[in-house]
């Protein structure tokens, strides 16, 4: 994955504005809704993985982004290399592993709010496979903002490849923990907690929803979560709350407390990857903390009214539209 001489579409020097490190492989989503899997018939096939769908995101907003993680050497990770450049993300540092497949994901969709995922990541998936010696070290701290998860943590050599990235950063930029927390890939909470304690002293902001704060810092009430994650060392704390909207509490005191835009549901799935890449587009951009909750909310509600994720990730004016008129349309 080494690879410094050149960062970026803009040539040599030229940070990205974005580097995601964690998830992916091909989502098979049923064009059925409402249909339990058994009796499913048609699927569509989408680029997946939170990690990556954030880099989706971001570009669509106009950012240069690029996606750390590994495929199977197969026909889908092919596919995968196809559709990152269709999205305008470098894939340079998206590697194959032989012996490995790509991993599948199909989901169940039961608007407004149940939406099974299975995951089919064995023997094992290749995104766990990242390691510390391959990474591009220098392009990873000269990022304006580098994106890792949870799951990222859950299986060596990428748990060490991930704390080797938040080490080599310190204190450069802006780096996002995605807490990401997936039960599946863990034997249980406990082993988990603390490889998370470890990744929040090299991050400045922190995301998640209840479960995943829960997990980090053994709080579900989301202020007191916010608080444990500030006392732990980031400067920004963000907590999803579903239909309570989302808190954003600040080590400066700066906080924001936003509601829900209205909205059909139709798959959540992808909702939380939008948001991600909306809240990167607004810490860049240097907007204040309410401003940014606003636009990520917007962005999250515009893909849950639609089927897939990355496909559906929006443009910067259709999130300017939502966010005027206070809904999705």
């Amino acid at each position: 994955m080494e690879e410094s001489e050149e960062w970026g579409p803009h040539g040599a020097g030229a940070p990205y504005d974005l580097i995601t490190m964690g998830r992916i492989g091909v989502d098979l989503y049923p064009l059925q809704t409402g249909v339990p899997l058994p009796q499913v018939t048609t699927f569509g096939k989408f680029l997946g993985g939170s990690a990556t769908n954030v880099a989706v995101a971001a570009a669509r907003l106009g950012r240069r982004t690029a996606v750390i993680t590994r495929t199977g050497d197969d026909p889908f990770g092919t596919y995968l290399h196809e559709a990152l450049r269709g999205f305008g993300v470098d894939d340079r540092w998206v590697t194959p592993v032989a012996g490995l497949p790509t991993p599948v994901t199909f989901c169940e969709v039961f608007p407004p709010d149940d939406f099974p995922l299975y995951f089919y990541r064995r023997p094992k998936a290749p995104d766990l496979e990242i390691d510390a010696h391959e990474l591009d070290l220098d392009a990873i701290r000269a990022a304006r903002i580098f994106w890792m998860t949870g799951t990222g943590l859950s299986e060596e050599p990428s748990r060490t490849a991930t704390l080797a990235a938040l080490a080599h950063r310190a204190d450069s930029g802006t780096t996002v923990f995605d807490l990401d927390w997936r039960p599946m890939f863990w034997q249980d909470a406990g082993s988990a907690r603390p490889f998370y304690a470890e990744a929040l002293r090299h991050t400045t902001v922190a995301v998640g929803n209840i479960d995943e704060v829960e997990i980090a810092t053994g709080e579900r009430d989301p202020h007191a979560a916010a608080r444990a994650l500030l006392d732990a060392g980031v400067q920004l704390a963000v907590v999803k709350q579903g239909p309570e909207g989302v808190l954003a509490v600040s080590a400066t005191g700066e906080s924001a407390q936003v509601p829900p835009l209205p909205v059909k549901v139709l798959n959540g799935l992808g909702a939380g990857d939008a948001f991600g890449g909306s809240l990167c587009h607004g810490l860049l951009a240097g907007w204040d903390l309410e401003r940014i909750m606003r636009y990520a909310n917007a962005a999250g509600a515009i893909v849950a009214s639609r089927l897939e994720c990355s496909s559906a990730m929006p443009t910067a004016a259709e999130v300017a539209a939502a966010v005027t008129a206070g809904a999705v349309r």
